[in-house]
């Protein structure tokens, strides 16, 4: 099969439009903020779950595009900053496509819960990555000077992190669990 045959096959409608759905679900539910960290950052409701469950439907290729499209999305909703080309990159394109990390799990027992593990965690290494880089000479005042050589880390794990486990806990309700097999098969169905 050529490459074309083979994006073709990847992107057709049906892939195309659950992943709307998703994104759109996604982009939706980040509006949704649980908790406002004092020094900046939101825990929303779920917002990474939909991005997570591209990947996991249709696997990885299909899973880094539709997150990649997610962190644009989310570089354009309002609140962006831009210091430079490489943190913007950085901070909402990479960091958001490694939601699509869930797609290598697709097949796996447990593969939604693991690959979304796994693509938060390496989505909050890039926005750390990108606070040594870029973010610490803004360290908000009120953020505790005990932890200012780790602000980074905590700064974005603490409200990824704190998603993340909302999240795991409503995925791992067999309600929920049967709800995301049920649209995954048909998702998928041919």
């Amino acid at each position: 099969m050529s490459e074309t045959q083979s994006t073709k096959t990847t992107f057709n409608p049906k892939v195309l439009t659950f992943t709307a759905a998703c994104l759109a679900l996604g982009f939706a539910l980040s509006f949704v903020k649980l908790f406002h960290f004092p020094w900046g950052g939101s825990i929303t409701l779920c917002s990474m779950l939909p991005i997570a469950l591209i990947g996991y439907f249709f696997g990885p290729y299909v899973g880094f595009v539709g997150a990649f499209v997610y962190g644009i999305l989310q570089f354009f909703q309002g609140g962006a900053y831009f210091l430079s080309p490489l943190q913007v990159c950085l901070d909402y394109f990479v960091a958001f496509a490694a939601l699509g990390v869930s797609g290598f799990f697709k097949n796996k027992k447990n593969g939604l819960l693991i690959g979304y593990i796994i693509g938060i965690l390496i989505r909050g290494a890039l926005h750390a990555l990108g606070g040594y880089l870029y973010w610490m000479e803004y360290m908000p005042e009120e953020f505790p000077k005990s932890l200012a050589a780790v602000y980074p880390i905590v700064y974005n794990y603490a409200y990824i992190i704190g998603e993340g486990i909302i999240t795991v806990i409503v995925i791992s309700l067999p309600p929920v669990k049967n709800a995301i097999n049920r649209i995954k098969t048909m998702a998928t169905q041919q």
